[in-house]
């Protein structure tokens, strides 16, 4: 899976405890202040002040998907969570992290 591990957009990975179980390169890079690497095996639960701590425990209690935009550090990103499930099972939340850039196409397909 070195697609994944080198792709430039943050991937993190929960399983239903909130456990950090993978990081990508870019994931280890950007969560560097907060101990990149070494967050493997923490809780996200630690990581997540409120609201976005009932959020994260929403979304694996229910399957949901939650998108959303931010602007940090002056660099606008989307932020995508969703489920990832063993069988029917949910087993865990995938989060991805891509940076946007200032200005960005929008094509209406059909």
């Amino acid at each position: 899976m070195n697609y994944i591990h080198e792709i430039n957009a943050a991937v993190t990975v929960c399983d239903t405890q909130g456990i950090i179980v993978y990081m990508n390169e870019k994931s280890q890079e950007t969560f560097k202040p907060d101990g990149g690497k070494d967050l493997l095996g923490t809780s996200v639960f630690d990581c997540h002040p409120e609201p976005a701590l009932s959020k994260v425990k929403e979304l694996l209690r229910t399957g949901e998907t939650n998108v959303y935009t931010i602007e940090k550090n002056g660099k606008k990103k989307i932020i995508y969570q969703s489920p990832w499930r063993d069988g029917n099972a949910i087993a865990g939340i995938i989060e991805m992290s891509f940076e946007l850039p200032a200005e960005m196409n929008h094509f209406v397909r059909k």
